[in-house]
């Protein structure tokens, strides 16, 4: 089964106009360099003439009625064409309003305001306005006032009785339009908002009105508009510029579509109105031709290599393919032969086919060759062969010699992007192609189109058919929106207009209507809803036998009719009493009762009035037929029934369809025969609805990670056991001496403890001669009690010789390193302490490092007054513990590594670019 999709975007706002300035950068732009000098000057000239242009439209702006009645009285025979001006509502603060009798108007009844307006008469005290208001300023424009022009010789005054009302509405509402038009084409500087909206409509004001009359009310309205500026001679210049092109335009036939060329079946032939084309931004096509100056062929050559290579290669890479330039250029070349061997070139290899991957590299060549992304799964599977088997170059060769690139380019036109407003754009892969036109796509290195065509097969069984994302609530009957609060995803949705929803029959599986169309009056039984059926003898009851569940009473059988009609039940004073004395008495029948119901005033309210119309429509065939649409063909059908004769017309139609009388006929209120499967997961998942053996919680029991992480998998020895509760920490500390002096009259303690100082800070015995030349006085401090065994360890630490041999050759994060070691027995424990040291031996001296040191709360709670430091294991944090090995496992002056690093070692330069 073959399944029509089509591709979700981000939401696409092409620019509707132009303007000066706008048009000037983005051509600029496209073109990937500065402004030049005539479109600096067209940029002054234009800002320059801001306030006029502001205050040319401020005038016809405050003058338009008077402007548009002198076209109307031009045009318009038999009455007053003025009064069919709808206008909305807005201070008239220089206006004034003559008419029949004086007063206010809006004190005045409708029927008397009305028979003013049919006579009303405008007097200008508006600004730019040099003329004499009333009866005598009337008679002078008459003679002063210039012609026209040439009035076309099909002109015929039009009779205003004869034109009818509603006509005569619309048109005076779109010469008031064309006004407008005009003053938003004066301050925007550019007519490409004329000829958007208003090129193609000879046609349609043939059917409706007259194109000849209508070339004269704008004729007129021109001059009306000149002669509010008689002595502002450029004012007079861009009305008449401004108004001549929309004369022009509005003679112009209706342009035929532009039709996308569809070479292969796989491909989709599309047509893009003319109007959008004009309305898109306007993107220049390079031709190389012989004739062309050398300033012009480089913009050629550029606007190749900005294609190809989505930059200007020149600027962006200060290179250029010199050779291939100068034979473009000397014609001995084609343009399409050029770009062949740009895409074939180094530069291109290297850019944009070896950092992806064969589908990905295709999609950037189709860009950039073709100006567009790949159409179907049909064609990316033709050209993916084709790049697998023959690489680069014969991908390059079958897209420049496709028939495609012919039609579009052919031999000296430059590839263009094809983007919105240029074609028109396939739905299947329209988010795909708007991102690859991005100038980021080379950034991504995921491919898009393959994934995106490969999900066209896979079916959604839960989807809904009207929109992305899987099937809404209840409530998001028809919707177009996802479930998720987010932006729907790019991924297509596989349904087309024929693909129905899956839809839960309550009943037996059985009387499904889909495989058994004939169970359709089959009651559901005790499998699904309660059926109430009204058992007076009516015509047309014979819908079987009576149902077990049946009601006798004709009260209950209208308080269900009301339940299933406004799902609740309606107050005291919305009851149809008359409809509900006709049924009890026999004069109609439950359908005719139920088609009253739905036509009433509160089911309007409750089901049409609040909701769009595919919401709307969703509602009422739940309410009348018992079950949801089937997807997109049978809402098209009832979305046309409505827009073409409402409300009630929808109702009716389903109430008198084939279904209806087979589900339901004469004498049984309508009930749910399906459900959609959310509707059925809600209904499960609500509190006290629930059954023991159905929904039931399921609790699974989780062992914690922790205990996982301790449950033994193997067998362990006793050696293993004890080396995972050493924690990786060797013998050694068992063995450590710990040299404590407690009494100093113990000569021998005292001389031991000496030189384990000595060990722990020099990391060797100290000789006696240089104990003799540096120390002795601290000794014999030591012995006499004067000083601690602290103490003694920071003058070792303060001394020349510990300053020469471990703080003048080494950087501070070695010193630290070392000094924590020697005073602290372990290395850093993290970046922030050697920060931290790294300040304190910047600023104050490696005496107020080493003091910082053993004044620390961690010295004194580890060594206190009297131990001498030594190595201590700490196997916390056990990051640590390797730099701790690390540190006291090799010699000091090995080399000059630092064991903790504060920076990460960096790469070299050479390394990284070779």
């Amino acid at each position: 089964m073959s399944i029509k999709a089509s591709g979700g975007s981000s939401l696409a706002r092409p620019q509707l106009y132009q303007t000066v300035a706008v048009s000037t950068i983005i051509q600029a732009e496209q073109q990937d360099r500065f402004l030049d000098r005539n479109e600096l000057g067209e940029l002054d000239t234009y800002f320059n003439s801001g306030l006029r242009r502001l205050a040319i439209a401020e005038v016809l702006t405050q003058n338009s009625d008077l402007i548009v009645s002198r076209a109307a009285n031009r045009i318009f025979t038999g009455g007053s064409p003025m009064s069919f001006l709808e206008k909305p509502p807005v201070e008239q603060t220089e206006r004034t309003l003559v008419g029949v009798g004086g007063g206010s108007v809006a004190d005045l009844p409708s029927d008397i305001k009305a028979a003013q307006q049919s006579t009303q008469t405008f007097v200008s005290g508006g600004q730019g306005s040099e003329s004499g208001g009333g009866l005598l300023g009337g008679l002078l424009s008459v003679f002063t006032n210039p012609g026209i022009g040439k009035i076309p010789v099909g002109f015929r005054p039009i009779n205003i009785s004869r034109y009818g009302p509603a006509n005569m509405t619309k048109s005076l509402r779109d010469m008031s339009w064309f006004l407008r038009y005009v003053t938003y084409a004066v301050v925007a500087g550019d007519p490409n908002i004329l000829v958007v909206n208003t090129r193609g409509l000879k046609e349609i004001l043939e059917n409706a009105c007259s194109v000849d009359a209508t070339v004269v009310a704008l004729l007129e309205m021109k001059v009306a508009s000149i002669s509010y500026f008689k002595n502002d001679a450029e004012a007079k210049d861009i009305l008449t510029q401004y108004f001549d092109i929309l004369v022009s335009e509005l003679q112009t036939p209706t342009p035929s579509n532009k039709l996308r060329q569809r070479n292969s079946r796989d491909l989709q032939g599309l047509e893009l109105p003319q109007s959008y084309f004009n309305a898109a931004e306007r993107r220049p096509k390079f031709v190389m031709k012989p004739g062309l100056s050398a300033t012009e062929k480089n913009d050629v050559v550029k606007a190749a290599y900005r294609q190809v290579f989505e930059r200007d290669i020149t600027r962006a890479y200060s290179q250029s393919i010199s050779y291939l330039e100068s034979q473009v250029k000397n014609g001995d070349i084609s343009m399409k032969e050029f770009i062949r061997r740009l895409a074939k070139s180094p530069l291109y290899r290297k850019q944009f086919f070896e950092p992806f991957i064969n589908s990905r590299a295709l999609e950037l060549a189709f860009r950039h060759i073709l100006g567009r992304g790949p159409s179907s799964r049909e064609e990316v599977q033709k050209y993916f062969s084709i790049v697998s088997s023959g690489g680069l170059s014969a991908l390059v060769d079958a897209l420049i010699d496709s028939q495609e690139y012919s039609d579009y380019f052919g031999e000296e036109t430059v590839p263009y992007i094809r983007g919105l407003g240029v074609e028109a754009q396939e739905c299947r892969n329209w988010g795909m192609q708007q991102d690859l036109f991005n100038y980021c796509a080379p950034f991504r290195k995921v491919p898009q189109f393959i994934t995106t065509f490969a999900k066209y097969d896979r079916p959604l069984p839960d989807q809904h058919v009207y929109g992305s994302g899987n099937d809404p609530l209840e409530i998001q009957f028809g919707a177009i929106f996802p479930k998720e609060n987010r932006n729907p995803s790019s991924a297509p949705a596989p349904f087309s207009k024929d693909t129905k929803r899956i839809l839960i029959h309550r009943g037996p599986g059985i009387n499904n209507q889909n495989s058994n169309p004939k169970a359709r009056a089959v009651n559901p039984g005790s499998l699904g809803a309660k059926v109430v059926r009204l058992n007076n003898q009516l015509p047309g009851s014979s819908n079987g036998a009576s149902v077990k569940f049946g009601e006798s009473s004709t009260q209950a059988v209208i308080r269900a009719t009301y339940r299933q009609i406004f799902g609740r039940d309606v107050y005291e004073g919305q009851r149809l009493t008359v409809a509900e004395i006709k049924l009890e008495n026999g004069d109609i029948s439950l359908r005719e009762f139920v088609r009253i119901l739905a036509k009433s005033d509160t089911f309007l309210k409750t089901y049409w009035t609040p909701f769009y119309v595919c919401k709307a429509i969703e509602y009422i065939h739940r309410r009348l037929l018992g079950r949801p649409t089937y997807g997109r063909s049978e809402m098209n059908k009832y979305f046309d029934l409505c827009s073409k004769k409402g409300f009630y017309a929808f109702v009716d139609a389903l109430i008198d369809s084939a279904e209806y009388n087979e589900a339901f006929g004469e004498d049984t209120v309508p009930y749910e025969r399906y459900l959609t499967p959310a509707g059925m997961q809600l209904r499960m998942a609500r509190v006290g609805t629930l059954r023991e053996d159905i929904g039931k919680r399921v609790d699974k029991e989780v062992t914690p990670r922790f205990v996982e992480l301790g449950q033994v998998s193997g067998l362990r020895t006793e050696p293993d056991v004890k080396a995972r509760v050493n924690q990786g920490v060797t013998v050694q500390r068992q063995q450590t001496k710990v040299f404590k002096l407690t009494n100093t009259s113990d000569k021998v303690a005292l001389k031991n403890a000496v030189r384990a100082a000595y060990r722990q800070v020099f990391e060797r015995d100290i000789e006696p001669y240089v104990v003799n030349a540096n120390f002795t006085n601290l000794e014999s401090k030591l012995g006499n009690g004067e000083i601690t065994v602290k103490e003694f360890i920071e003058a070792l630490g303060s001394s020349e010789l510990y300053l020469k041999e471990f703080y003048a050759p080494y950087p501070n994060t070695k010193v630290i390193e070392l000094g924590t070691k020697h005073f602290l027995g372990r290395a850093p424990l993290n970046q922030k302490e050697i920060q931290h040291y790294n300040q304190i031996l910047a600023s104050q001296g490696i005496r107020a490092f080493i003091s910082a040191l053993v004044g620390s709360m961690e010295y004194a709670q580890v060594f206190g007054e009297d131990t001498v430091p030594y190595r201590r294991y700490p196997t916390l944090p056990a990051a640590n513990f390797p730099n701790t090995e690390r540190l006291y496992n090799k010699l000091t002056k090995q080399d000059s590594e630092v064991v903790v690093p504060s920076f990460k070692p960096a790469v070299s330069t050479s390394a990284s670019i070779n």
